[in-house]
């Protein structure tokens, strides 16, 4: 397959690129400052010009998201805007944009936020329980093209970084969170939300 990969660059992304690489498959990394196409996704005349770059692909993956972590009481109406449109709009902009060039699926980050909410966390719920909800309405909607997210919690290989901020959450493997992802693009199923 020929896979559109965003966010290639990042913890998530290299484990995932490293891995459809590995399967054999041709991918074609994204990201705003490194990769082999570079667009701020969040800007949605970006998104077209990134698939008017890509060409016809069969599988768009997203790995990236930007939310801001913040007490409630020191967000801002700016910072849930910008966790919005970092997080949700700029994915639903792939897909939604992305109908006329995929021959295949798309799968979509979200995380355990959505389901286990912390402190400083709200941006990242709300933007996250978005993606979920908007990737089972899709799905009835794009069908024969497939949606699903993958939806991990603190990887283990960031503990040291960020464990602190996820207490009790069991931490899942990179290399777990990558199988989710393949699941979601090699397998069948469609308007899942793959827990690694």
């Amino acid at each position: 397959m020929k896979i559109l990969l965003i966010g290639a660059s990042g913890l998530i992304g290299t484990a995932v690129h490293k891995t459809f690489v590995d399967r054999g498959h041709e991918v074609l990394t994204v990201g705003r400052s490194s990769g082999e196409l570079r667009f701020d996704l969040t800007d949605p005349e970006r998104v077209g010009a990134l698939y008017a770059t890509a060409g016809p692909v069969d599988a768009v993956v997203s790995a990236a998201g930007d939310v801001p972590f913040k007490p409630l009481p020191d967000l801002t109406a700016d910072d849930f805007r910008a966790g919005f449109a970092g997080k949700v709009l700029s994915q639903v902009e792939l897909v939604r944009q992305g109908l006329a060039h995929v021959r295949g699926s798309f799968t979509l980050i979200t995380g355990v936020l959505a389901r286990e909410p912390i402190v400083s966390g709200s941006v990242a719920s709300l933007a996250n329980g978005a993606i979920e909800s908007f990737v089972r309405a899709a799905a009835i909607e794009i069908a024969p093209l497939r949606i699903n997210a993958v939806s991990p919690t603190v990887v283990t290989e960031a503990l040291d970084a960020y464990g602190d901020f996820f207490p009790g959450m069991p931490p899942v493997a990179l290399a777990d969170v990558a199988q989710s992802y393949v699941r979601a693009v090699e397998g069948p199923l469609t308007g899942q939300v793959f827990i690694p």
